[in-house]
């Protein structure tokens, strides 16, 4: 397996199986405005994420946390810029993990899912976290590739809870 270094994100929340990623990759323009409404908390014009309120289907893409084309929220992000001054590739590397941006971090599935992933991507290694990631999100129903956060199988509809 080919791993992207762009996808390799700071916090543990890998961005190939990110929904702004898959969404900004496929063109996918009903996909992208369920996302507005999520980022938006369901109410447009309201922004539920500091600076969601004006979140337009244009602002959905993203090529991963360590590329130069980043959603407005990595951009913003406390954890990057935070691993960015220790000098570390990722949380896992520090000793103060979980921290106050762990702690606060805004989304609860992406929460939970970094205090899953960091402490696997530090025991087991970068690139077997990777792998395991990818491997992760698939529907045990259907076999279908979902999005972290997915609750249900677009295609086969079944009840997902893969995080």
């Amino acid at each position: 397996m080919t791993i992207n270094p762009n996808f390799v994100s700071p916090c543990g929340l890998y961005c190939g199986v990110c929904a702004i990623h898959i969404a900004d990759r496929d063109n996918n323009e009903k996909f992208k405005e369920r996302l507005v409404k999520l980022y938006q908390g369901g109410v447009p014009g309201k922004g539920t994420l500091p600076n969601s309120r004006n979140l337009t289907t244009n602002d959905i893409k993203c090529s991963g946390c360590l590329s130069d084309n980043l959603f407005m929220h990595c951009k913003q992000c406390e954890i990057r810029d935070c691993v960015k001054e220790k000098g570390y590739s990722g949380c896992h590397q520090c000793d103060e993990f979980p921290c106050k941006y762990i702690e606060n971090f805004s989304m609860a599935v992406g929460k939970k899912v970094i205090l899953r992933s960091v402490p696997y991507r530090r025991k087991y290694g970068t690139k077997k976290w990777v792998e395991d990631e990818e491997a992760r999100y698939f529907c045990p129903g259907c076999g279908n590739k979902v999005f972290r956060g997915a609750v249900k199988c677009n295609k086969c509809k079944e009840v997902l809870d893969l995080d």
